[in-house]
């Protein structure tokens, strides 16, 4: 992809982590770009993000700013180890003066990020369901299936909801089959539901009970952090980290 600034920006995916590999001149006008496309990335991926830059050159040192910013994006969801990767003099010395390593890995190449990686233990579950009214029972089924495996019963309650709630409002705004992805780290759950339609889920005011939009309210009340992300292949995902709750 070429952005409106001229930045190039493409994923390249191994086994081990996805690379965005982005070349040629970051100015202001390209931050939000660069910002965006990696997170775009950062959305599908399921194991380590790596930024390559070694082709990128920086008009000045504080657009350099932007990395930490998708780090601190990254944080509860995706919730995956992020890395920049880069054997230039002339980027070490902008990471130096921005203090950028406090908040980013920053290695020379992409194989020693992925061996240098916090490995956080992590279980991934993803399920595509088809775009039927059967759809709500089938991830129903799943998660519950999924909660009992991974011995999270502390969640189910939580994550039936949000599941349900989610993969209706794809069916209902979209016309994609909607993907259900269940995330387990560090002690976080995550409910995600992935569509092919770019247009953003947004939680509109309700002056009464009977007006539609209860189901983003509910996954609201009920997640520390809920978000909509866009995707590298054209759509957003809706995701949503469970409080855990006793039972």
């Amino acid at each position: 992809m070429t952005t409106v600034s001229g930045l190039r920006i493409a994923a390249e995916y191994r086994a081990e982590s996805t690379v965005a590999v982005v070349t040629g001149r970051l100015t202001p006008a390209g931050y939000p770009e660069l910002r965006d496309g990696v997170l775009r990335i950062a959305a599908e991926a399921s194991v380590t993000l790596i930024v390559d830059i070694e082709g990128l050159e920086i008009a000045d040192v504080t657009l350099m700013t932007v990395f930490s910013v998708i780090a601190d994006r990254m944080v509860d969801w995706p919730a995956i180890p992020f890395a920049v990767v880069t054997a230039r003099a002339d980027h070490a010395a902008g990471f130096a003066a921005q203090n950028i390593r406090r908040s980013v890995l920053v290695c020379r190449d992409v194989v020693a990020a992925e061996a240098a990686r916090d490995r956080p233990p992590s279980r991934r579950a993803v399920r595509l369901l088809d775009p039927s009214s059967s759809a709500s029972a089938d991830a129903r089924a799943f998660v519950q299936r999924v909660c009992v495996t991974w011995g999270v019963l502390q969640y189910t309650d939580d994550a039936l909801m949000m599941a349900t709630e989610l993969v209706e409002n794809a069916l209902e705004h979209t016309e994609s089959a909607p993907q259900l992805r269940l995330e387990l780290r560090r002690g976080t759950f995550t409910v995600a539901v992935a569509d092919d339609d770019p247009r953003p889920a947004v939680l509109r005011e309700r002056l009464t009970r009977t007006e539609p939009g209860l189901g983003l309210w509910l996954i609201v009340r009920a997640a520390r952090r809920w978000g909509c992300a866009r995707s590298w292949s054209g759509g957003k995902v809706v995701w949503a980290v469970l409080v855990r709750r006793d039972r």
